[in-house]
Formats: C-alpha cells, sequence, structure tokens
C-alpha cells in the first residue's frame, strides 16, 4: 500500500530525513518511535505533503501512484488521512459544515455522487457514537474551545467519516488523559483495523500501543530507521530508552 524507499527531506536549509525506507501493507499497523526531532513528524508532514516540508531524494508510491508528485488534496482523496499532533482551530466553521464539504469534495474527486444533507448526517451520527461524541459538539466550530481530548477525539471523527485507506497519526495520544486515550484507541481500532486499511502511529510512549496493537514497531533516530521488530521493541524502548536502541543497533 505504501513503500517508501530512501527518503530524504528537509525543513528549511536542514535535512530531517537521511534515507528513509519503510513499507505498509493492508492490513498492517505500524508504530515509529523515537526521540524529538528524530524526524517522525516530519516524515508525517512530508508524505502529507505539507508546505516546507521539501522532499530532496528518495520515493514514496501510495497504492502505485507516486504520492510525491499529486498535490495534499489529491493525496487526500487518494485516501491519506494526517492526523495532526495539534489540531487547528477553525472559528466560524462548524464541524458538520466542514466534514460535509471535506467529505463531498473527496467524493467529487474520485467520481462518486456526493451524499445528501440526510445520507450525511447518518453517517456523522454513527461515527461520532464510536468516540462518544454527541451531535451537540459537531454543530460547534471546528475545534473551537475544545479540550486536548476533544480535540483528538474530533479528529477521530474527521477520520471515520473519510474512511481512509491510509492513516498517519502524528501523536495522536499526546494531551489525552486515560479514559480518552481508551476511547480515542478504540476509535482507530473500529474505524482502520480492517485488511484493506494501513496505519502508521507516531507516537512516544506504550501506553497508546496498549490499545491499538502493533504488528511491527520502528526506531527512527536521526532520520532513519535504525531498529524494526514486533510489539515487544516498544517495550524493550520504554525499559532501556531510544539512546541505548540506538546504539545497540
Amino acid at each position: 500500500m505504501l513503500k517508501i524507499s530512501n527518503l530524504h527531506a528537509t525543513v528549511g536549509e536542514t535535512e530531517i530525513l537521511k534515507g528513509l525506507s519503510l513499507e505498509l501493507n493492508p492490513g498492517e499497523i505500524h508504530a515509529i518511535m523515537g526521540p524529538n526531532g528524530a524526524g517522525k513528524s516530519t516524515l508525517a508532514y512530508a508524505l502529507g505533503g505539507r508546505p516546507g516540508y521539501e522532499v530532496t531524494k528518495g520515493s514514496a508510491s501510495f497504492d502505485g501512484t507516486d504520492l510525491l508528485d499529486i498535490d495534499p488534496h489529491e493525496r487526500a482523496a487518494a485516501g491519506l488521512f494526517l492526523g495532526f499532533q495539534y489540531p487547528v482551530e477553525i472559528p466560524g466553521v462548524s464541524n458538520l459544515q466542514f466534514l460535509r464539504e471535506s467529505l463531498n469534495s473527496q467524493r467529487k474527486e474520485r467520481g462518486e455522487k456526493e451524499l445528501s444533507g440526510a445520507e450525511f448526517i447518518r453517517l456523522a451520527k454513527e461515527k461520532a457514537a464510536l468516540l462518544k461524541m454527541d451531535m451537540d459538539m459537531l454543530k460547534r466550530a471546528v475545534n473551537v474551545g475544545f479540550s486536548g481530548g476533544e480535540k483528538k477525539r474530533n479528529e477521530m471523527v474527521q477520520m471515520g467519516i473519510l474512511d481512509p485507506k491510509l492513516a498517519i497519526l502524528d501523536e495522536t495520544d499526546s494531551g489525552l488523559d486515560i479514559d480518552a486515550l481508551r476511547i480515542v484507541g478504540s476509535g482507530i481500532n473500529a474505524i482502520m483495523r480492517k485488511p484493506d486499511k494501513a496505519v502508521l502511529l507516531i507516537t512516544h510512549y506504550q501506553r497508546l500501543l496498549d490499545e491499538v496493537k502493533p504488528d511491527f514497531v520502528h526506531v527512527l533516530a536521526d532520520g532513519r530507521i535504525v531498529k524494526t521488530g514486533g510489539p515487544e521493541l516498544a517495550l524493550q524502548l520504554e525499559n532501556e530508552g531510544y539512546e541505548a536502541i540506538a546504539e545497540a543497533a
């Protein structure tokens, strides 16, 4: 589904990714862990097409399409979802309006029929229920006045409505208390743990991986993946730290 080969990327004039290679197949959940500054968010933003993150070398293909050769909105329509560490607020725009326009613009890009208002409301209620959000919250302006946990739950509702093939989630566990973490983890499992979908989880901590169990764990250090293993690797990182693992690799 996603194949990254020898990816190099810069932010400004600083090279952050220095030859990263990774492959995700349908039905797989991969976790990327690593210290601050290792390049985790840069990887997510480069794949999502965020301005300011320039790929200087290497390749990334998504379902056989050159991901780096298409615009961010085309990547989204192709089925890529990027979850941000700090979801932004959009004053004056209701969640429902934002999500309906987003979904129908993607459907139009794919040549699919747009959802009617009634069809969309049914879908929104179904996905909001997975994240224990009521419709009153979805009528509010996007993330305005939301707590950190509410913003992350709202973002997972967005993911459920857009129904991507590949979700890249950048520190979705950041700022979540225990209850919110369980709700978000359960939502990720319900929406994305399917044989035709894949997830790339970027996290610092084991606690999210207790809720969303990965098939593979990768350690990212200095712009490269230096070690890959199963879920036990995350526990080893908790016990020994990134530096010890990177040096051993």
